[in-house]
């Protein structure tokens, strides 16, 4: 039996071996034609880290995008600004005060794999998990490469599921 620390490894590892560029090209044309997206007027996206789909490709969209930031144990969601500063954990953030998450129409959520029960591995931190039940109204989205799909990963009760998973 695998845990999560051996998918973790095990994700990171196989990232390394894909054409990210190609796929995040993909994943943004995808989700342009999403019917979500389509209707959705306030969207939240990750800012990609090493090996991670990217998905700034939707920005020049006429849509309200909103990036997370980490405030001590939990993820604020906060406009896109020209401006963004490196957060503890290296990844860019706005410089903008957070909003109410309920605004979200759409979530578009990291993670390092995702299982066919729309279950997702991220770092381990647990920072989504508590930000999405906040998301009242929003449709939380993962964006995977194929090889990163699992039938089933292990969960904890405390792990959130998303609405779809969409892969290639």
């Amino acid at each position: 039996m695998m845990y999560k620390t051996d998918y973790r490894i095990y994700a990171k590892n196989i990232r390394q071996t894909l054409d990210i560029q190609s796929l995040s090209a993909y994943f943004v044309e995808k989700i342009k034609s999403h019917h979500v997206y389509l209707k959705s007027k306030n969207i939240m996206v990750y800012y990609p880290i090493k090996d991670e789909i990217d998905l700034r490709g939707l920005f020049n969209d006429d849509k309200n995008f909103f990036l997370p930031k980490i405030f001590g144990e939990k993820i604020l969601a906060c406009p896109l600004t020209q401006k963004l500063e490196i957060s503890k954990f290296k990844i860019m953030e706005p410089c903008s005060d957070s909003v109410d998450p309920n605004i979200l129409d759409l979530v578009i959520t990291p993670a390092l794999m995702a299982d066919k029960e729309c279950y997702r591995l991220g770092y381990g931190g647990g920072f989504y998990d508590k930000f999405l039940p906040l998301c009242k109204n929003a449709y939380k989205l993962i964006v995977i490469p194929k090889q990163l799909l699992v039938d089933k990963l292990p969960r904890d009760n405390f792990d959130v599921k998303v609405d779809e998973v969409i892969y290639i």
